[in-house]
């Protein structure tokens, strides 16, 4: 099974998951922002994003559909070897990172950056 490690404050925490979603609020429009994510050998790879609305940096992409109160679509992007939460503060709450064993808060206070990656297979 694939694994996610998450390193925030200097600990590493591994997940042994394959998919996960990445929740926040935006910090300018504060409007929801969701992503879900698979976890493959070559890397994350983002399969689809959702946002309540449009605004400033917020713009749908390609292909974006209604449903259920949010924007869909799926981007057409490269596996990230990690991807990295910065933590501004700003938003009142960080990321919420779920899978299918629960969810976890991350980065609610400014500094708090984490950085999440496949975990080697060590």
């Amino acid at each position: 099974m694939s694994a996610l490690c998450i390193l925030a404050g200097g600990k590493t925490v591994t997940l042994a998951v394959s998919l996960f979603s990445l929740g926040w609020t935006h910090s300018v429009q504060k409007t929801g922002w969701r992503e879900e994510w698979r976890i493959t050998p070559a890397g994350l790879v983002l399969e689809t994003a959702m946002i309540r609305g449009s605004g400033a940096g917020m713009e749908p992409g390609e292909g974006a559909v209604a449903r259920d109160g949010w924007l869909v679509w799926h981007p057409r992007t490269k596996p990230l070897p990690s991807l990295a939460l910065a933590a501004s503060g700003a938003t009142g709450g960080g990321w919420q990172l779920c899978h299918d064993g629960g969810c976890l808060q991350l980065g609610s206070r400014a500094g708090e950056d984490t950085v999440l990656s496949v975990c080697d297979d060590d």
